[in-house]
């Protein structure tokens, strides 16, 4: 009998007695096949595993022979000779186990791999279609079913061959009862699914149109450089920084975090931490922005004693200014209030009002609202007995400064003083520094007062007869620096003596400028931000006329103290003709141990106004 090698499918589908049989011998010689490939695989694996132990003894033999050297005799350590044969032993096993390992991984690469993918992969295969036919062909239900439907097929008689066709149309519209009831349930489905792929296939391609409309300038931090929309009510900043760490004497690095206030605090939060920690306290502290090596959008926050804090960059114009106004509302106290937001905007309103060249816009609302000014008026009655009970006595902003008075928001020394200064014999410093006898009035005079101050602006004034033009000014430089976005100060050393007012370069002992105290007709400290300060200077023109300036500065102490000073050394200018009042004055102030500068102690805080009772200056004499 020829050999079969391939078993027909067409012949299977008539499932005769000849293809079963054929089947079953196929069936048995897959058996036969797959016993005789287990059998074949449990020995290779065997040989397989015989391959690793060796490798196992021959690397463990190879570390005892290492191990007799390690070996403590009680007579003395061992032979030399022996301890070199048995590395050169323990090198020739190594060699040997790097070829049993070797031969390991051939045989399982070429030998028990292979074969087990012909087992899982053909074996397997054949096993389970076995299976399959053998349970498809001895279901006895089945069978007995489908004989009694050809039995009673064969037993109908002609006449009734409609029953025949009856009966096969019955089971059809049966079927095709549930076959339509399954295609219309997936046709709802399929089309279902259709309108939401095409509604999110629309919102795509509007997501895509949308981000090809915008322009490029939206991926970039600064979106709009010209004219960013900046938010100068912020009492609550929160994103991320870089902040400057010093790692050496000159070199520093810059770290990424984020950051968020917190009340009066500002906190920091670096990656992966569950909380934030402080890193300072803002209340009073002042903020500027500082240009800091190649970084920029630079901000430096200083703490109220004077000291520089922490330097911050920002990633952008917008949020190095909205960082900048946020820590300035906070240094107020703002969050303190009831509703912060509303009296963070009344103070920025104030501020753009107050630099309204058109006076017209004030003046309506204050008639709009006659009732809040009067109430606002006896408020302000109660809390400084200085402010007059009505509004209406107080002198227009027209009467104090002119509309469109240009401010001037850095000192630039005049000619005149410039040449003053350098004038005479002696030689200059080319580097600008000045030596301790640059400044003689001060080893003559009774009273010299050093404060820390940050030069805000000054501008032309109308009149020095009340002391609201210094108010006036004020209000108009800190809303013209708000909304020009001018926030660098140049910090100074404003010395008070009783002669003059110096500032002074902290850094080269440079003189900025210089004003005579007689020069000096007005001065005064901010009713609600103490730290503000002001003076009114007369001085001559060359014309023959005067003209009358205000310079407004922030102090890292109050202002009040140096009203004081100035106040003091006015006196001491008054009585320095008398003798003896000059002597009674000297009587009542106390002195430093050698007699020559004054010392000005705290002063209880009082409320009438009188710069002779408020707490005295810092003194750095």
């Amino acid at each position: 009998m020829p050999a079969v090698d391939k078993l027909l499918l067409e012949e299977a589908l008539q499932d005769s007695p000849q293809t079963r049989s054929l089947l079953s011998v196929f069936e048995e010689d897959a058996g036969t096949l797959t016993d005789y490939t287990n059998q074949l695989l449990q020995a290779m694996q065997r040989v397989y595993g015989a391959q690793n132990e060796m490798c196992l003894a021959t690397q463990q033999l190879s570390k005892q022979l290492l191990a007799y050297e390690k070996q403590n005799f009680a007579l003395g350590k061992g032979d030399e000779e022996v301890i070199s044969t048995l590395h050169y032993f323990s090198k020739v096993v190594d060699e040997l186990n790097l070829l049993h390992t070797e031969l390991a991984k051939q045989l399982a690469d070429t030998m028990v791999l292979p074969i087990i993918q012909f087992r899982e992969k053909d074996l397997t295969e054949v096993s389970t279609l076995k299976d399959l036919f053998g349970l498809a062909s001895n279901d006895v239900c089945l069978f007995l079913e489908h004989d009694l439907s050809m039995a009673k097929y064969s037993r109908l008689p002609k006449k009734k061959e409609n029953e025949k066709i009856n009966f096969f149309k019955k089971g059809a519209e049966m079927f095709s009862k549930r076959m339509d009831s399954f295609l219309s349930s997936v046709a709802d489905m399929v089309q279902s699914i259709q309108v939401e792929l095409e509604a999110e296939a629309e919102k795509m391609r509007v997501s895509q149109q949308e981000l090809l409309s915008v322009d490029e300038s939206v991926y970039t931090p600064d979106s709009d450089v010209a004219a960013p929309q900046i938010n100068r009510n912020l009492i609550q900043k929160a994103g991320y920084l870089n902040l400057r760490n010093k790692t050496g004497l000159v070199t520093t690095t810059w770290e990424r975090l984020y950051f968020f206030t917190q009340g009066g605090n500002l906190m920091c939060q670096p990656r992966g931490a569950v909380a934030g920690g402080l890193i300072q306290d803002l209340d009073n502290c002042s903020v500027m922005a500082v240009d800091c090596e190649d970084r920029r959008y630079c901000f430096q926050i200083t703490t109220p004693n004077g000291k520089s804090g922490i330097i911050l960059q920002a990633e952008s114009r917008k949020e190095n200014e909205e960082w900048i106004c946020a820590i300035n509302n906070i240094s107020r106290q703002i969050y303190l209030t009831d509703n912060p937001e509303a009296v963070a905007i009344k103070l920025n309103q104030t501020a753009l009002q107050a630099v309204t060249p058109i006076t017209s816009f004030g003046k309506k609302q204050e008639s709009s609202c006659p009732s809040q000014n009067l109430k606002n008026s006896e408020m302000e009655n109660e809390n400084d007995k200085i402010v007059p009970k009505a509004t209406a006595s107080l002198p227009e902003a027209e009467e104090l400064i002119a509309p469109g008075t240009p401010i001037q928001f850095d000192i630039v020394l005049p000619a005149t003083e410039f040449l003053d200064q350098n004038r005479g014999s002696r030689r200059t410093n080319p580097f600008g520094e000045t030596e301790d006898e640059s400044f003689p009035e001060a080893e003559d005079s009774l009273l010299q007062q050093m404060f820390i101050v940050r030069f805000l602006g000054s501008m032309a004034v109308k009149t020095d007869s009340t002391t609201e033009v210094i108010y006036e000014a004020m209000r108009q430089v800190l809303a013209a620096r708000a909304i020009h976005n001018i926030f660098r100060m140049t910090e100074s050393h404003l010395m008070v003596t009783s002669q003059s007012l110096r500032l002074i370069d902290p850094q080269t002992q440079v003189s900025r400028a210089n004003f005579e105290l007689t020069s000096v007709t007005q001065f005064a400290a901010h009713q609600e931000n103490k730290r503000l300060v002001g003076f009114v200077i007369r001085v001559p023109e060359s014309t023959g006329e005067e003209s009358l300036s205000t310079y407004i500065f922030e102090s890292n102490s109050e202002g009040e103290k140096i009203c004081y000073a100035i106040n003091l050394g006015k006196e001491i200018i008054e009585v320095q003709k008398d003798p003896e009042a000059l002597a009674q004055l000297m009587l009542s102030i106390p002195l430093t141990n050698d007699g020559k500068y004054v010392l000005l102690n705290d002063q209880p805080d009082d409320d009438d106004g009188n710069p002779n009772e408020h707490r005295g200056a810092e003194s750095e004499a």
